[in-house]
């Protein structure tokens, strides 16, 4: 049972930010602050006023049923009410529950993807690309900004890394469950008889750090310059244009050398480092808040297999909540994206409210 102040508690906050958006005597700043949390809890509002009235209601329903002056009729009417009052009663707590749940900040940010080829040399830079083919179209269907910052390709016109920033409105929210190993099963072009063969691509997606969450001391790093390398590691460059940029508290480390300025390099160099060291400092306090659990969907272990591809039998497999889809090609098109991050969405809420409930 939820504690009735805590849901009186969601209902005063609405009427008061209600009254202090009506009142016209808001600072901008503050504004677009109150605005969005007022609009996040209309949403609960309802859910909240049913679930304060539910012993108030079920008493009304109560009496007409043991009231001996109420007809056959209205008495199975009012025991129909008493049904659904009950479902809905749990169906309300739930919802709350939910929205109670605390919110990650990073959820509304952009989001950094980085995905690399695998194992399975070759075949694994061609399913890269075929990965991040697959987040384009999601994009595109989602009307996101995707803004390349770093690309290495491979000699068979895969990738063997790709670096990418997704702009919109919630991303990191939608893409976070994609990091970790993806695998493809299928039988490579370049296969003669036939035979299916396995191979991977890691994919991290990291929330987009701003300045405000992240202020890098220059004492803090150490910054190489380089000539930039095509591959097999010939010189493209007569100048030093590459950067490698360690930031040395944390040991992370960005090299960027795809523009043929130093300056935009360091700028490119920055932003990664900035979402890495974000992402860094956030999975350490996951860890310190769950060492005696091992969550069933983690955000942060990319080396947890999480997903397999099977051309073959056309279908994808979501291992952390044994969902398998015989869409294979839609999802790659980008059709289906949302089912799956949906399912993966619920299935951490129900993670979260059994921790509450244990």
């Amino acid at each position: 049972m939820l504690p009735k102040d805590k849901v009186q508690n969601l209902i005063d906050r609405h009427f008061k930010l209600e009254n202090e958006l009506s009142s016209g005597e808001i600072e901008k700043k503050k504004y677009a602050e109150i605005s969005k949390e007022y609009s996040d809890l209309n949403y609960i509002i309802k859910y909240a006023k049913e679930y304060l009235s539910y012993e108030n209601d079920i008493n009304d329903l109560n009496n007409i049923i043991n009231d001996k002056s109420s007809d056959m009729e209205m008495k199975d009417f009012a025991r129909s009410e008493l049904e659904k009052l009950k479902n809905n009663h749990q169906i309300n707590e739930k919802k709350i529950k939910l929205f109670l749940l605390p919110k990650d900040i990073a959820d509304s940010k952009n989001a950094i993807i980085e995905i690399r080829a695998g194992t399975g040399g070759m075949e694994a830079s061609l399913f890269a690309a075929d990965l991040y083919k697959m987040y384009e179209k999601v994009s595109q269907k989602k009307k996101w900004i995707v803004e390349l910052i770093s690309i290495s390709k491979s000699d068979a016109g895969g990738l063997k890394e790709i670096i990418a920033l997704i702009k919109g409105k919630n991303i990191y929210s939608s893409l976070k469950y994609e990091s970790g190993v993806h695998r493809v099963q299928r039988v490579p072009d370049t296969e003669t008889q036939g035979r299916v063969h396995t191979s991977a691509a890691t994919v991290a997606v990291l929330p987009e750090a701003e300045d405000l969450d992240i202020k890098l001391d220059e004492k803090d790093l150490r910054i190489d310059v380089f000539r930039s390398s095509g591959p097999g590691g010939q010189s493209v460059n007569t100048t030093d244009s590459a950067v490698r940029i360690t930031h040395l508290p944390t040991g992370i480390v960005v090299s960027q050398q795809d523009e043929k300025s130093q300056i935009r390099n360091k700028e490119k160099g920055l932003k990664i480092l900035r979402s890495r060291i974000y992402d860094y400092e956030r999975q350490k306090i996951d860890q310190e808040r769950s060492k005696d659990r091992k969550s069933k969907i983690g955000t942060g272990d990319r080396s947890e297999r999480i997903r397999t591809y099977n051309f073959p039998q056309g279908r994808v497999t979501d291992h952390r909540i044994n969902l398998t889809l015989h869409k294979l090609e839609e999802f790659m098109e980008g059709e289906i994206f949302d089912e799956i991050v949906e399912n993966l969405s619920l299935q951490a809420q129900s993670d979260e409210l059994n921790k509450i409930n244990s």
